[in-house]
């Protein structure tokens, strides 16, 4: 008997491989690279990385193409047209996402804790924080999830496809635990996170022990083709077939496996929030597409059911809900579970059209989720002096007032008041994000909307489209009011300075007769002098110090983020004016194999 080594097709790999062994390098960067070299190494890396994915991909493409794909490692792997579209997207926007990652703030802050390892609120922490300390492991285990998300729509047979979720979860429940701010409110996030992340692995494991007692196999084709026949355990195959469906619906937010969504999303980094709702969602549904297509296609009239009820729901649930959010992030963790619902109808079709519309879809929800979110870690609270103070001259403070006076990030829906005055351009981008979100002609989202329920009526689910676009026509209001928020709607400052002027005009004659105060007093007892306009002098005592102000303002940046976002708001325009020749990129190989 004689030992026949396999043959693996590297260059296949190629994508997945430059992103792991990226990441591994950078664990090793951390452990030996000085550490006034460590962050510049690591951005090298974590940008070199998807780039290079996105060359890999290219340059397989017309391969692919032309043969429909090939399975590598003997079919554990499958590399055809919709893997390639979804590596491509994932890599995209992972690198969309590490620019608003490695921004750092006027200040001279990151998102991330200057260390993550040390109780919120101790001196330890506080050194950390004086000292300038920051989080590098952040990028390895980014790239360890990216590589685990596009691994995870390749796959070819269960085991894999298992292993793939756990490499893209487990960096993602570390990350979520690691905000800057509001450690513990992170903390928790990331405990619930991980613990339903556990649960839900938990049932995942248990439908592929199912699936494998029914069909004998752990490979896609082989399991579709034990499916074919009936047989006394068909029950054993439903049940199993549905614990796996659970295992990735709660990837991707469904109802009622959504309950980490809003929590996770709101306690996270913002930048890692927008990464986890884009990417995250893209290597589910993509995994999700392969085996409903591939595995499970003669069970179509059993699952159909479960999937409808789930499709219903997550629309249905993640509108309303929304519709009652006052906090940003957890208003867009609704949307995104809303979102799960649409693009479920375009999975639920089983229509040829459906696997482009889906992918499509995952592509304009990606770069607005992005684009969104980023824009979010930009809005702060800031504190401010009493009525009358400057507001706007952040530009003109030392990085220490800064440090001062900019706080967390302003996410009470109150606190966007009056953003379109004050920062246009930035009010204009997220106006265009939730525009596409809602689906309004000429984004991006219109398109999505339109290709998924199109294929929900070519394959039957008319029902479904209806409820979706019923259910759009409702979340466009939690949409658009925050555009009347931001544009239409004065901010608390605005008001308190009104009200300031009103009160300083109605007592000018006494207080000329009284004189103007020499100096600004900032506590109570203490004794101002006061000069009138013929010269006299009197003293007078404060009996109330001047109020400070939380007011909300964007934080100056390196420009990262900026970058991040105008890419995120041209391809969002783009895709919903000119779809056709990337629908039709799409649509060429949009044909898994077997």
């Amino acid at each position: 008997m004689s030992f026949h080594a396999p043959e693996i097709a590297w260059g296949a790999l190629s994508p997945v491989l430059i992103v792991l062994v990226a990441g591994i390098v950078g664990v090793l960067v951390d452990a030996f690279v000085p550490v006034r070299a460590r962050r510049t190494t690591q951005l090298v890396l974590a940008f070199g990385a998807p780039v290079g994915a996105l060359v890999a991909v290219a340059a397989l493409w017309g391969r692919v193409k032309s043969d429909g794909g090939i399975d590598v490692v003997d079919g554990s792997l499958l590399v055809d047209g919709p893997t390639l579209v979804l590596q491509g997207m994932i890599a995209l926007l992972t690198l969309l996402a590490l620019l608003i990652m490695a921004d750092r703030t006027a200040t001279g802050e990151d998102a991330f804790a200057p260390t993550a390892a040390s109780v919120p609120g101790s001196e330890y922490e506080e050194l950390a924080r004086r000292t300038g300390l920051t989080q590098t492991e952040v990028y390895p285990l980014v790239l360890f999830a990216t590589g685990g998300m596009m691994i995870l729509p390749a796959t070819g047979d269960l085991l894999t496809l298992f292993v793939a979720l756990e490499v893209l979860s487990l960096p993602l429940y570390l990350l979520t635990g690691m905000a800057r701010r509001r450690r513990l409110l992170s903390q928790e996030a990331a405990l619930k996170y991980f613990l339903l992340g556990a649960f839900a692995s938990a049932l995942f494991v248990f439908g592929i022990a199912l699936v494998y007692g029914y069909s004998g196999s752990l490979r896609y084709s082989e399991i579709a083709t034990a499916t074919a026949t009936p047989s006394e355990l068909d029950g054993l195959l439903l049940v199993g077939a549905v614990l796996l469906l659970v295992g990735l619906l709660f990837k991707v937010g469904a109802v009622p496996f959504h309950a980490w969504t809003p929590d996770a999303y709101q306690g996270a980094p913002t930048p890692i929030t927008g990464f986890m709702a884009a990417c995250t969602k893209i290597a589910a549904f993509g995994a999700l597409l392969r085996v409903y297509f591939t595995v499970f296609p003669g069970l179509q009239w059993d699952l159909d059911v479960f999937l409808w009820t789930v499709a219903i729901a997550t629309m249905v649930v993640g509108t309303v809900i929304g519709l009652l959010q006052t906090d940003i992030k957890r208003l867009l963790a609704y949307s995104s579970i809303a979102h799960a619902g649409f693009v479920l109808t375009g999975v639920i079709s089983l229509d040829g059209s459906g696997i482009t519309a889906v992918l499509f879809y995952l592509l304009a929800y990606g770069v607005a989720t992005i684009g969104a979110f980023g824009i979010v870690w930009l809005v702060r609270e800031r504190t401010s002096g009493p009525v009358g103070a400057d507001d706007d001259a952040l530009d003109d403070e030392s990085d220490a007032d800064l440090r001062a006076t900019v706080l967390g990030e302003a996410t009470h829906l109150s606190q966007w008041a009056g953003l379109g005055r004050t920062h246009p351009a930035l009010a204009g981008a997220f106006a265009l994000f939730l525009l596409s979100f809602a689906g309004i002609p000429l984004t991006a989202g219109f398109i999505g909307k339109f290709a998924v329920f199109s294929a929900a009526i070519e394959g039957g689910a008319w029902p479904l489209a209806l409820i979706g676009v019923l259910s759009s026509a409702a979340a466009a209001f939690f949409y658009i009011r925050i555009i009347v928020l931001m544009y239409f709607t004065p901010s608390a400052s605005d008001e308190t300075d009104e009200l300031g002027e009103e009160g300083v005009g109605a007592g000018a004659g006494p207080a000329e007769d009284a004189g103007v105060p020499a100096a600004v007093a900032t506590e109570a007892g203490e004794e101002v002098v006061l000069e009138s306009a013929d010269g006299a002098v009197a003293v007078a005592t404060i009996t109330a110090a001047p109020v400070t102000r939380t007011t909300t303002t964007v934080v100056p940046s390196e420009g990262l983020a900026a970058v991040a976002i105008a890419v995120c708001a041209v391809v969002t325009i783009v895709l919903g004016v000119f779809p056709t020749p990337v629908l039709d990129l799409i649509s060429d190989v949009a044909k898994l194999l077997p």
